[in-house]
């Protein structure tokens, strides 16, 4: 794995994910649901050219956890009144149309992993999906050199940032990350 390379990637469209959660049972993909869809597109400098969130309403388990409420703050009502997966995956597309990025990224891989289980499960992606993916985290790891405290809050606090917006929200994760990306470029 190498650095961001600029030649190729002159946008990037960063993806955080928010999904339903217990703190009295096992968290795997295969038994969470996303409820939020975090996107930045950025470039590799930094700059946030734009962001959106589009909530989402699980059909598994459609009532949020208490901890799953406290950890995102996401209102159930919101989401019990937002569009299932396949409606907001036809949403998050229409936002995306006419936007340029040339790869999607999160950090770490538990987005591409999530997406890839719902994808199974519903029989449908984001367009997004079907670009290459780039694990920031990885890069991130390989660069430093640390493989523990590579959490988003370390990373923005090495290089001397503060966490702005709320954490586990997906569009300020989102736009978060993309405050790192300077320092992932040669």
């Amino acid at each position: 794995m190498t650095l961001l390379n600029t030649d190729t990637i002159h946008q990037l469209l960063i993806v955080d994910l928010e999904a339903t959660c217990w703190d009295d049972r096992p968290q795997t993909v295969e038994v969470m649901e996303v409820i939020e869809f975090g996107l930045a597109l950025a470039a590799p400098n930094g700059e946030i050219l734009t962001s959106h969130s589009q909530l989402v309403n699980p059909t598994i388990n459609p009532v949020l956890s208490d901890f799953c409420r406290q950890l995102t703050g996401i209102d159930p009502g919101l989401v019990a009144m937002a569009p299932d997966f396949a409606q907001a995956t036809e949403l998050l597309d229409v936002w995306l149309a006419g936007k340029e990025y040339q790869a999607w990224a999160s950090w770490g891989q538990y987005d591409f992993n999530q997406i890839r289980v719902e994808q199974s499960r519903h029989g449908c992606a984001p367009t997004f999906f079907a670009k290459p993916h780039i694990n920031l985290k990885a890069l991130w790891q390989e660069k430093t050199g640390k493989k523990r405290r590579s959490g988003l809050g370390s990373a923005l606090l090495s290089l001397g940032l503060d966490f702005e917006g709320q954490q586990h929200r997906g569009e300020d994760d989102a736009r978060n990350i993309a405050r790192i990306l300077p320092s992932l470029v040669p």
